[in-house]
């Protein structure tokens, strides 16, 4: 167990957050027993996240996005949102994140302004883990918002943070949790679209140009 320690502490100092948070789930302990407070192991390759909340300070949405059928409709994916703010909102999470149980699930959470935000994993998750993922979320919006982080201005710049959603997970598993990483290629990919839009536009003007002026020559 000591051993295992040792790896465990000279892993997280060497690679990326993302990258140890892989190695810790896929990772196979020859030295037994091993502490679940330490790590916990499930049965799939890598960990499966149900949902990230951004909510605001009365508990409505945000920006939400789900990667389980656990709440198969809008009415209980709702319902299950109100049940966590309520839950949490009386809670002192905005110097660090906080970790509790609701319905069987972990849901880490953490306060700013007047948004709250959440991530939720099943009951066997490992909370290293969970608590990593919200904090690149957190950061990563952050920056993304220049430190404004309200509500008003995660609203102007909602797209953005969907975007961040993306780059954070998909399909339930982690792609990143480096919140500079998760930043630069928000806003990377939005300047993308952006200039794929201004050539569309351009070539479509051209076209029009070509067509009008074919037309006046065949007059």
């Amino acid at each position: 167990m000591r051993g295992f320690g040792r790896e465990l502490s000279r892993v997280w100092s060497a690679v990326p957050k993302a990258s140890f948070v892989r190695y810790l789930t896929m990772r196979t302990v020859v030295d037994p027993p091993v502490s679940l407070s330490l790590v916990s192991f499930t049965e799939e390759p890598y960990p499966s996240f149900k949902n990230i909340l951004l909510l605001d300070s009365e508990g409505k949405r945000v920006a939400v996005k789900y990667y389980a059928d656990d709440w198969p409709t809008q009415a209980a994916k709702l319902a299950f949102e109100k049940s966590v703010f309520t839950k949490t909102q009386k809670t002192n999470a905005r110097t660090e994140a906080e970790i509790a149980m609701f319905d069987g699930y972990i849901v880490v959470y953490k306060f700013i302004q007047d948004l709250h935000f959440f991530v939720t994993g099943g009951d066997n998750e490992n909370e290293l883990i969970l608590s990593t993922v919200l904090q690149g979320f957190f950061d990563a919006v952050g920056l993304i918002l220049r430190n404004n982080v309200d509500k008003r201005t995660a609203l102007e710049n909602l797209d953005l943070i969907l975007l961040c959603l993306d780059e954070i997970i998909d399909g339930g598993i982690i792609l990143e949790t480096e919140a500079s990483v998760i930043a630069g290629k928000t806003t990377s990919d939005s300047l993308d679209g952006m200039s794929s839009l201004s050539e569309q536009t351009i070539s479509q003007a051209l076209a029009t140009a070509r067509e009008h002026l074919a037309r006046s020559l065949l007059k």
